[in-house]
Order: structure tokens, then C-alpha cells, then sequence
């Protein structure tokens, strides 16, 4: 097991260093992952281990905030070990990392349905230098982004005024937290005529959730979705939701039609977009740049809508780390369009849809279990 003392640059932040356990039987990939983490002046190596085994037995001793945790180990996979570690540490995150292979996409979805918070791509080989680059990004983007919310400084009650005592006057802290409330906009005028959906890290489970019901609307507008997830991983994520919604689910294909009653699904590694052909539309793949560091990315989606929906699209922004989908809503309601974001209680990560929300584009905010209801009245003609 490696250990590291926390960096002074964490200490003077006033939080103690994340504390994070990488568990893999890969020598490289523990020494790479490991000497990224002591790189950061807020977090620090808590263990690294070979094995689901080791990190099942050493977890409690070694009290981390996060696990990056392999999928195939040997003595203990991780899709073993996960259950166990959260049956010792219940508030633990774990992110689970594989290959990208069919069969470790469907264990790292079977893995967030078990309690992981996220999964992270490992590259296939660790030589190439751009996609040790991109790996190393994306898992220190997500180990942040995951704790977030539980590193908040907590907001203790004031105690009750006693008589004739006067309220004290508002904090910086309290004014800027008012401020910061978002202001919602009025939904557009027009009957929405397309949903599009733009989510990512929390993003699978929110998109079964939320898809579950909204049956109603699926059979009488087209449903496209961007997901950030990398190739293999949509194609899974397709087939989940289709179980979960009973309609045809399936990744977009260029030149592809697009139909009520179906949902499309942007492939990982191409931007999905849509373009008119006579009076309707076809799927567009992009093998373009990341927009947003992302690709798929969300908003190349919802600003190619508008020239075929114009005011008729209505989108929703799921839990995800970054800002993705923004600049496209604000194009969409700018077009008379209108826009709902996850809130941040129900969110994992509140990026998107907090930018979105600052950004004042929301017609609405709403928890996750009250999107779908919402989105099933307002395509049914209902008022918001």
C-alpha cells in the first residue's frame, strides 16, 4: 500500500486532502493513477492495491473519499468488490474503470445500478501519450466533480432571535447564495414538436428514469439524446433504455430519418446533429473537434435543431460536470424555444444543468422524478 502526506497548498484551503484508494492489477496503471493524484495539491493517495480483495479488506483502515476501482482483478473483481465496500463505507464514490470492451460496458452499467457513482474508459494502452492525457483529465475532472457536493462548507441554523433582538444583517456569503437563485423564463409559446436530452456524468441513470415515463411522448415527437459516453458504452446505453421505454432506442445512423416514436442516441466518439432533408429531417454524424472537451457534445445537437423545429423544441438538461448544452439552450430559447434543467439536490453533478439554470434559460428547474410529468403535460397541450 502507498500512502501520501497532504500537500500544504491543501491544508491552507482549510478541507483536508480527498483521499483517494486506486485499486488495479496493473503495476503501470496504479503507479500512473497514483503519481497523478500526489501531483494535486487536494487530494492525496490513501492506498493502492492489486486487488478487490485487498481493498475490501484494507478499506476501513484506510478510510478514502473515492475508490477508482478495476473491473477485472484477480482473487476479487470489482463488480464483486463493489457491493462489499459500500456495505463497509456506505457513502463512499466509486468509480469503476475497464477497457473498453462490450462486456466491460455492461458490467459498468450493471455497476451504477449496484451504487458506483461513475465509470472512466481506461486507454488501451497507456503509451499513447494523448490518451493517457485524456484519461488523466477525465479522472481528475470526475473525482472533484463527484465530491463537490459533500465538501461543501455545511450551513449551521442561527439560533432563535430573542425578544427585541434584531436579525443581524445578511452575509456576503447569504447575499451571493440569494443572488445566485436562478430566474426563470416563461416556456414558449409554441407546441413542442422534438425533445432533445443532453446529460453526463449521472447521466445513465437519470436517462432510465426519466425515459420510463414519458411513453406518452415518445409515440408523438422524436426523442434525441447526447450522452457523453465514449463508443461501445451508447451502444449499451441504447439498448437499457429501450427495455426501460418499450420503443425502438437505437444510436443515430448518418442519413437516417428522423420519426416520432423513436429515441435516437448520439454514438460515442461522433457528434450527433440533425439536418433538413424535404420536409423533415435525417441524423447528421460529425467526426469533428470536442465542443465543450466533449464528444459527443451536446450543443452541436441543440443548435442544429433549430433551423428544422425553430420555437417547437423543447430541451432538458441533465446531471453532468461542465457546461455543455448551455450555449445551444440559450440559441433554442432565443428561437422561441424552451428549456428545463435537473436541479442541483437531484443532480450528481450540477454542471450542465447549473449552467444552464445561471444562465437564466430555464423555463423550469425541476427534480429529476418531476421532469417526466412535466415533459408529459406539455407535450399532451397542458399549461406549465
Amino acid at each position: 500500500m502507498s500512502t501520501a502526506l497532504a500537500s500544504p497548498a491543501a491544508l491552507d484551503s482549510g478541507q483536508a486532502p480527498l483521499r483517494v484508494m486506486v485499486v488495479d492489477d496493473s503495476v503501470v496503471i496504479r503507479g500512473l493513477i497514483s503519481r497523478w493524484i500526489d501531483a494535486e495539491p487536494d487530494m492525496l493517495v490513501a492506498a493502492s492495491l492489486r486487488t478487490g480483495l485487498d481493498a475490501v479488506s484494507q478499506v476501513e483502515r484506510a478510510n478514502p473519499d473515492v475508490v477508482v476501482l478495476d473491473i477485472e482483478m484477480p482473487d476479487l473483481d470489482g463488480i464483486s468488490a463493489l457491493p462489499q465496500l459500500l456495505a463497509r463505507k456506505p457513502d463512499l464514490i466509486i468509480i469503476m474503470a475497464s477497457t473498453l470492451t462490450r462486456r466491460n460496458a455492461e458490467i459498468s452499467f450493471k455497476a451504477m445500478s449496484l451504487g458506483a457513482a461513475d465509470y472512466i474508459p481506461k486507454p488501451e494502452s497507456t503509451r499513447e501519450i494523448a490518451a493517457a492525457d485524456i484519461f488523466k483529465h477525465d479522472l481528475i475532472q470526475k473525482i472533484r466533480n463527484l465530491t463537490a457536493k459533500r465538501r461543501r462548507p455545511a450551513v449551521v441554523a442561527a439560533p432563535p432571535l430573542a425578544p427585541r433582538e434584531q436579525a443581524p444583517k445578511p452575509t456576503r456569503a447569504a447575499l451571493a447564495s440569494a443572488q445566485s437563485a436562478p430566474t426563470l423564463r416563461p416556456f414558449g409559446s409554441l407546441h413542442p414538436r422534438v425533445l432533445l436530452i443532453g446529460s453526463s456524468t449521472g447521466g445513465p441513470q437519470a436517462l432510465m428514469t426519466l425515459v420510463a415515463g414519458i411513453e406518452s411522448v415518445i409515440d408523438t415527437v422524436p426523442v434525441l439524446i447526447t450522452q457523453h459516453m465514449p463508443p461501445t458504452f451508447t451502444t449499451i446505453l441504447a439498448e437499457h433504455l429501450a427495455r426501460v421505454a418499450g420503443r425502438p432506442v437505437r444510436e443515430g445512423v448518418n442519413e437516417e430519418v428522423v420519426k416520432p416514436g423513436r429515441i435516437y442516441v448520439a454514438p460515442g466518439g461522433r457528434h450527433m446533429r440533425v439536418v433538413r432533408k424535404g420536409t423533415g429531417a435525417v441524423i447528421a454524424l460529425d467526426d469533428g473537434p470536442p465542443v465543450n472537451f466533449c464528444k459527443p457534445a451536446v450543443d452541436p445537437l441543440f443548435t442544429s435543431a433549430i433551423d428544422i423545429w425553430q420555437g417547437g423544441i423543447l430541451a432538458v438538461i441533465l446531471t453532468g460536470m461542465g457546461s455543455d448544452g448551455m450555449r445551444g439552450g440559450k440559441q433554442i430559447v432565443a428561437a422561441g424555444g424552451s428549456v428545463i434543467a435537473q436541479d442541483e439536490a437531484s443532480s450528481v453533478v450540477w454542471g450542465m444543468p447549473g449552467a444552464a439554470a445561471q444562465a437564466g434559460i430555464c423555463a423550469a428547474v425541476l427534480p429529476l422524478q418531476q421532469i417526466a410529468p412535466k415533459l408529459v403535460r406539455l407535450f399532451a397541450g397542458g399549461h406549465a
